[in-house]
């Protein structure tokens, strides 16, 4: 296992900012900046033992700067994904939000973590532990909150990201990662062919702007319906009222089991390479890139409209106006911890 540090560009404040790429025993390098806190890329071998840059990305810091809400590689909190109406109650106050994503207030913007420069408190020969400090009222949110995010490369060819945050008032602390996955390449376009599972028999219902109604239904017998593996373009121009309001798969999965678990697999036949997420989140956000359109990333590629999946492990979108929903909100010095894993294989 080793590491280096390089630059990677000063962003407009002037400050200056690294990349910490790390590799293991196999050759399997991960790539992390501490602006942002951002995965920039993850390098695995394909069956033919050729290196494959697996997450999209940008080339330096400027890029994540620029970043128009696509959030590539990037750490989102205090809350990830949609809050409805933009406000949130904690003890019968009212704490009124940004209104970036129609009349709602998406992962918590727009004065997002992912533009932020991030502490680096300690660095190890497999990873990194960032930190971060959150004011009280920081995107409207009461607490100060101290923030942690640790990111290991295992022998075992896994990323594991690891969460960690404790506040000084009740507070909503619900955290993700927002990177886009190609098991073909970061460059290789579309990934309609590749095929994707979900540990998960429903998913949480939502309205055209992808606010939850409440309501949790089965994936039996729907397009949304993962449990068999399929390739992601089979269903994804259906009919079907779930797929034309996420323009393609942008949904909630109500995880299967608890704990630690396998929540997903992504596999391409092309390149071999295949991913397996764990997480001990209750949910996890499924996005098919639908609305990405060009930008350019890493070595000037031109991402594509689904050219890439997300799976956002997390607590259900808009949990905090949903009694049956698992509820992100933590008490005064109660600690938020959460971990998700992403493992690669060759099969």
């Amino acid at each position: 296992m080793s590491y280096k540090k390089t630059g990677f560009g000063k962003v407009k404040s002037g400050e200056e900012t690294y990349l910490y790429t790390f590799e293991n025993g196999n050759g399997m390098k991960m790539a992390v900046t501490d602006y942002g806190a951002g995965l920039v890329s993850v390098i695995v071998k394909d069956k033919d033992g050729t290196e494959r840059d697996v997450v999209l990305g940008y080339d330096s810091a400027a890029g994540y700067e620029a970043d128009d809400g696509l959030f590539l590689g990037a750490i989102v909190g205090r809350n990830a994904n949609r809050i409805g109406g933009a406000s949130l109650k904690i003890n019968g106050k009212e704490y009124p939000l940004a209104k970036n994503n129609n009349n709602n207030n998406l992962h918590s913007g727009p004065d997002f973590f992912m533009k932020r420069m991030w502490r680096v408190d300690k660095l190890m020969e497999d990873g990194i532990k960032l930190s971060l400090f959150s004011p009280h009222m920081d995107q409207g949110y009461p607490g100060n909150v101290t923030i942690f995010v640790t990111y290991t490369l295992t022998e075992e060819n896994e990323v594991l990201i690891d969460y960690e945050a404790v506040s000084d008032v009740d507070t909503i602390l619900n955290m993700t990662n927002h990177s886009y996955f190609n098991m073909d390449g970061q460059e290789a376009g579309s990934i309609l062919e590749q095929k994707v599972w979900i540990n998960a028999d429903a998913y949480t219902e939502a309205d055209e702007y992808l606010i939850p109604t409440g309501r949790i239904l089965k994936v039996e017998g729907t397009p949304m319906d993962f449990r068999t593996p399929k390739k992601v373009g089979q269903d994804i121009e259906s009919d079907c009222q779930a797929i034309r309001n996420g323009q393609g798969y942008d949904h909630n999965y109500v995880l299967s089991g608890d704990g630690y678990r396998k929540a997903a697999e992504m596999i391409s036949e092309k390149s071999g390479i295949k991913m397996s997420v764990y997480t001990d989140c209750p949910g996890m956000q499924f996005y098919t890139a639908n609305f990405v359109n060009g930008e350019i990333g890493k070595g000037g590629t031109a991402y594509q409209r689904r050219g890439a999946a997300c799976f956002e492990s997390q607590y259900f979108p808009d949990a905090v106006h949903h009694y049956n929903f698992e509820s992100p909100i933590f008490g005064v010095g109660e600690t938020y911890r959460t971990k998700t894993g992403y493992r690669f294989e060759v099969v």
